[in-house]
């Protein structure tokens, strides 16, 4: 894993193979992985700024953030995953570091809130973000709402 390149860009900035690329990860980790069919093409990805690692074209991390008033009324990331064959390799701390840097850097705002999957609230944690105490199903899936401020 020596030739990662990251890229950060809006849904108009893609082009088909990255696009293809995303999407691909994304059903990989959150339908087949997870086991959880839900529709990942959701009209969001057009209005997100996307933000992924990858090497010789295939993804390995991967996000998308939101300008408030999107998804919730603060700034937020979402479709966080890195892929099996990343993990153990700390992409997924570098990415939510991007992630974090962008918004602050775009958006001019570090108050940011997630949905975040329960087995990953220690991890959010490292980078400040906070249990609201607001848990539900999603997909199936255990989540909490976290915020960042």
């Amino acid at each position: 894993m020596s030739n990662i390149v990251w890229k950060i860009k809006t849904f108009e900035e893609f082009t088909v193979p990255e696009l293809y690329a995303v999407i691909k990860a994304r059903i990989n980790v959150f339908v087949v992985e997870q086991n959880c069919p839900y529709p990942d093409l959701d009209d969001y990805d057009q209005k997100a700024i996307h933000i992924w690692a990858e090497e010789d074209g295939e993804v390995l991390a991967n996000c998308r953030i939101f300008e408030k008033g999107i998804k919730y009324p603060e700034t937020s990331i979402g479709r966080v995953l890195t892929t099996e064959k990343a993990r153990g390799k700390n992409l997924g701390r570098q990415l939510i570091k991007y992630a974090v840097e962008t918004i602050e850097n775009r958006f001019k705002t570090s108050t940011i809130r997630i949905s975040a999957q329960d087995y990953l609230l220690k991890f959010y944690g490292e980078f400040e973000f906070e249990d609201t105490g607001k848990k539900y199903l999603e997909d199936g899936i255990p989540h909490t709402e976290m915020l960042r401020k």
